[in-house]
Order: structure tokens, then sequence, then C-alpha cells
């Protein structure tokens, strides 16, 4: 039995996220879907985490069994043919038995794009938030760093979400601003709760919009409770960048 890695990048707008599901269409389903046309076997591919519906990803990490004993580069040839545009194969590799993409992963790296100006894009549209009123960057870098080191995020999960413990460590979390206009959130963590991303940027807009200031983020975040953060950021804006193992 053989377990191969894939490294994958898609596009998450006409999907139902990650999460294979009866009555919708899934990455993780499409791939199995596809691995079974390839190797003949029915195959289960485990994803480093779940994407929500919409959300996308530079580098997603999954793996796969299979007795196949099809060479890896017409396996990635064959994929990439067969797969729909949105959804690319970008590196397969064979690994160690004990490899897991998730339980091995030490940390993710998600970024979440903003496009800030007065006008909305046609060609980001689907792949950022666009919000036309001028942010307050360094208020909202400020705040950011309330977030490095292990804290209890409570405040900035999905409710009603079970999880062992609601307790993370986030390493970096850091604004960035490119050329094109487009305002960059990345935050790395040795593990995400539900929706976290999403809360913790729709936090921080309300910082940059001036509504709340860094310390009452820094408030919010010790209290452990969701009702006190903001509102949720649109799934289109955010992309799993990286998986460290």
């Amino acid at each position: 039995m053989r377990t191969i890695k894939l490294t994958i990048e898609y596009d998450g707008t006409e999907y139902l996220g990650w999460q294979s599901q009866p009555d919708g269409k899934t990455i993780q389903g499409v791939l199995e879907e596809t691995l079974k046309q390839i190797t003949g076997e029915r195959v289960h591919v485990i994803g480093s985490g779940r994407t929500d519906a919409g959300v996308h990803a530079l580098a997603q990490v999954a793996h796969f069994k299979t007795e196949s004993p099809i060479d890896l580069n017409s396996l990635q040839r064959a994929l990439n043919s067969l797969l729909p545009k949105d959804i690319l194969i970008k590196r397969v590799e064979e690994v160690d038995r004990d490899f897991h993409a998730q339980k091995k992963a030490r940390s993710k790296v998600y970024e979440y794009r903003i496009l800030n100006q007065p006008l909305r894009s046609v060609f980001h549209r689907q792949y950022s938030w666009h919000l036309p009123q001028k942010l307050d960057e360094e208020a909202m870098s400020k705040a950011a760093l309330f977030l490095i080191g292990e804290h209890d995020f409570s405040s900035f999960r999905s409710s009603g979400t079970p999880t062992k413990t609601p307790v993370r460590k986030v390493f970096r979390a850091e604004w960035k601003k490119d050329r094109g206009g487009i305002l960059r959130f990345e935050i790395e963590a040795n593990g995400f709760l539900k929706q976290m991303v999403r809360t913790i940027v729709g936090t921080l807009v309300e910082v940059g919009k001036g509504k709340i200031s860094p310390e009452e983020f820094k408030e919010i975040l010790r209290c452990k409770d969701r009702k006190r953060a903001g509102p949720t950021a649109p799934p289109h804006g955010l992309f799993l960048k990286e998986v460290k193992y």
C-alpha cells in the first residue's frame, strides 16, 4: 500500500467547501471521484483541514492510500487532465506510510484579501472583499499583534461548533498592502477554529473603520464571547496559503 501526498490549488467559488457532502459538489468529492477513474479504487482523500464553501487554496495538502502502481508523473498528468479547471494538482509525492496531512501538520498559513478602494473591481470580485471606506491600516496592524501567542479564541469562532479546546497558538499576524492596492492579512497558527480567520478579519475591519479601538479588540479576545466580536468576513477573500510539516 502506497501513501501519496498531493499539493492542491483550487478556486472554491463553485464548491460547498472541502468535505464531501451527499448533495453537493465539494473539492474532496471531486478528487475522490477522479482518483477512482484513474486507479479503479475507492480512495479516501484526507486534507490538512476543511475549507468552507467559497474559500480558496493556494497550497492545500492532502493524502490518500492506494495499491495502484501508477508512477507519480503519470498520476499528476492524469489528475490535471480529468479535474475541472478550477482544481490543479501542483505536486504529487510518495511519502512514508505514517504521513497524515492533518495530524502531521505543524502550522497553517491563511491569507485574507481586501480591496480597499472606492470602486469595485471586476477581476478581483471573486478573490477579495471590496470595502470602499478607507481603513486605518495602522490601527488594524496594532490590533493584529494582540493575536500573537497562545489564546482561547472562543470570541472568534463560529457559534456552536464542537472542538476539544478553543486554545490555539498564533505565530504571526500581519497586514501588508501590495502595489495593486490589495490589503493582505496573513496569519500563521498551529490550528484554526471554524470561521476563526474570517471572524478575526471582520473584527479587525471594525478597528479599521474606527468603530472599535485596538485595545477594545484585545478585550474582545480576552472575554471569550463571540457576540462581542465583529461580523464574519465573506469567504471569497480567504486563501489557505501554506501547510507546514
